[in-house]
């Protein structure tokens, strides 16, 4: 018989209080302040604290709910079997065919297909879902003519006789968020037109009319808490709209559905799907449905494209990798990895290949599928999806007092939010205190852009009017370094290495990696034991820049000797901050580099130097 006792680990071990760590974190801080030092003060507008207790989870109210239970913070099912979903462009409905039945046979339970055309038949339809047995997974439809295609594909399955119930199909149509966002305003007649559509579709339990885009703000720069509570914002204008139009609030939340995009920031995009649809259940609440079900939030993700790299392209599988574990155990309904050459070219069939090979690991050889919400329960994650849910049902009831989120984005408000983050988050790019590797952090040394990388995947487009326009953060650094790879220069930076051999190389690396960023070539040196050593050594390399890396002390002596050997044949970098700066300074030396330099602008100045 099986022993059905539990029994508590370490309960042989005396607990150990609150005031006890801090005593222990305050003595070993020797004096420096606990706040600056160890609290994680977030661009989502809250702190986090370096550590988590039990007692934290106090005052949580959406604890003690499981999967499947009102407000679904641990995820709207029992199961967390998320589709993997993959992108068709239909420019030929045979040819879109021919790759969606390639998809199928490898993985893929979720074909989303993008329609390049203004005009689609019946007969454009039927090509191109020939031979897929839509019972079996699930469709999405965007693109162009999106709104015609929910009427075409109602009317197949009623020919076809399939059951209503086994239809899992969603379309992205969106004049609220995608419509605004270009800038061409809200249509007149779109509400009417959705709602009309809601009524034909009324009896397809698992068929999704509108796609709520929050991954519009994210990869427009926005923060995690500004994407959540602009999709959130929409998604009620929709129900008080739909609903003023004539259609129940339980028809139109059984219609919507959400798409986030998933960021690199681990443990917050986490929290962020868990507090999308508790926030998203208090919401239709509100309209007191009969049933819970109705509060279900369905919730599409795909891997960020604001944070690819052009440059040493390959570390975008690794990104895309821990951000689909994040939608994974955060629970969404279904997943697109994007590939990750996506950035600079039209995905190759290697690139789409590793995108959903990704999805198949973490389900079949990592198991993701077979867990529900691993994060609850964790001190952490809880609140962190606390806090990530207080700060945006601020900014949301922020929004409702503007009149909604129609009014609010007409009035340019979440433009202006989105453009303030992103302009803080360029400003952490700049000065690395956000690291993209690759770009300006680590670049691979000798790389260079290959022919067919053009400007257009490097150059950001500013939006006009109130639209919005999504770019990657590494667009700035990219656009530096493809002109010094365009120049038709390979311009150097020569490391001179002398004084403390421990601090010149730490230095030395720093440097490498600093003039590195903007393609420039770097020539490291174990160590010269004389400043005239290193110097004739730099003369010999032809280096348009020489960088002194040594330690503070030294600077004083060696700084002003290397560059009265060096004359103007070269510039003259100081590789620290030392304390005798102003005096180096005064004797006509005037390039530092340092870990607070603002790299991207510094490198601008450097290359401007050298004419390029």
């Amino acid at each position: 018989m099986a022993n059905t006792n539990r029994e508590k680990l370490f309960t042989e071990f005396p607990p150990v209080p609150t005031e006890k760590w801090e005593e222990v974190i305050t003595a070993d801080l020797k004096g420096a302040d606990y706040e600056r030092k160890l609290v994680w003060r977030t661009g989502e507008g809250f702190n986090v604290r370096p550590y988590y207790r039990a007692e934290n989870l106090e005052g949580l109210r959406f604890l003690g709910s499981q999967a499947g239970e009102f407000p679904y913070v641990r995820g709207v099912r029992s199961h967390n079997r998320w589709r993997i979903h993959q992108s068709v462009a239909v420019a030929d409905p045979a040819a879109a065919n021919a790759e969606a039945l390639k998809l199928l046979d490898a993985g893929v339970d979720s074909l989303g297909f993008v329609v390049e055309r203004e005009a689609f038949t019946a007969a454009d339809l039927d090509s191109l879902l020939a031979g897929i047995h839509l019972p079996a997974i699930a469709v999405a439809f965007s693109g162009k003519c999106v709104a015609d295609l929910v009427e075409l594909f109602l009317a197949k399955i009623g020919r076809e006789g399939i059951d209503k119930c086994d239809v899992k199909a969603s379309f992205a149509i969106d004049p609220l968020v995608v419509g605004l966002a270009s800038g061409k305003g809200l249509c007149a007649d779109c509400i009417a037109r959705i709602a009309a559509l809601m009524a034909k579709a009324a009896e397809y339990k698992h068929v999704r009319l509108v796609t709520v885009a929050g991954h519009t703000f994210g990869n427009a720069g926005s923060t995690i808490v500004e994407e959540l509570a602009f999709a959130l914002s929409a998604g009620q204008d929709y129900l008080a709209r739909l609903t003023d139009a004539g259609v129940d609030a339980e028809t139109v939340a059984r219609k919507l559905r959400f798409s986030f995009s998933v960021t690199s920031n681990y443990f917050m995009e986490i929290a962020k799907l868990r507090a999308a649809r508790m926030l998203w259940a208090n919401i239709v609440k509100a309209y007191a449905p009969e049933k819970d079900c109705p509060c279900k939030m369905q919730i599409h993700a795909e891997t960020s494209r604001w944070n690819q790299t052009v440059y040493d392209p390959y570390v975008n599988m690794l990104r895309g990798t821990t951000e689909a574990m994040s939608a994974a155990i955060g629970g969404v309904y279904s997943l697109e990895v994007t590939p990750f050459d996506a950035s600079f070219e039209a995905p190759t069939e290697f690139s789409k290949r590793i995108a959903r090979n990704v999805e198949l690991l973490l389900k079949h050889e990592s198991h993701f599928d077979q867990v529900v919400d691993p994060a609850g329960g964790s001190y952490y994650i809880e609140n962190l999806t606390e806090s990530i849910a207080a700060e945006a049902w601020k900014l949301f009831l922020e929004i409702e007092q503007k009149g909604g989120y129609a009014a609010a984005y007409e009035a340019g408000f979440i433009r202006e939010r989105v453009a303030a983050s992103a302009a803080a988050k360029d400003k952490n790019i700049s000065t690395r205190r956000q690291i993209l590797l690759g770009a300006n952090q680590f670049p691979n040394f000798t790389e260079v852009a290959p022919a067919e990388i053009g400007t257009e995947a490097v150059t950001r487009c500013e939006a006009e009017g109130n639209a919005l326009a999504a770019y990657r953060g590494a667009m700035a650094f990219e656009r530096m370094r493809l002109e010094v790879d365009r120049s038709g220069k390979q311009p150097k930076a020569f490391m001179l290495t002398c004084g403390s051999l421990a601090m010149a190389r730490a230095r030395a690396q720093f440097s490498c990696n600093f003039f590195a960023c903007a393609g420039i070539r770097v020539e490291d040196n174990t160590f010269f034991k004389s400043v005239e050593e290193g110097v004739e050594a730099a003369l010999a390399s032809k280096a348009e820049i020489v960088v002194v890396c040594a330690a503070d002390d030294d600077y004083a002596e060696l700084a002003p000797k290397a560059k009265e050997l060096l004359g103007d044949k070269a510039i003259l970098v100081v590789a620290g901050a030392p304390a005798c700066a102003p005096e180096l300074e005064a004797q006509g030396i005037k390039n530092f580099i340092n870990v607070k330099s603002n790299v991207l602008e510094t490198l601008k100045f450097y290359l401007k130097e050298m004419g390029i």
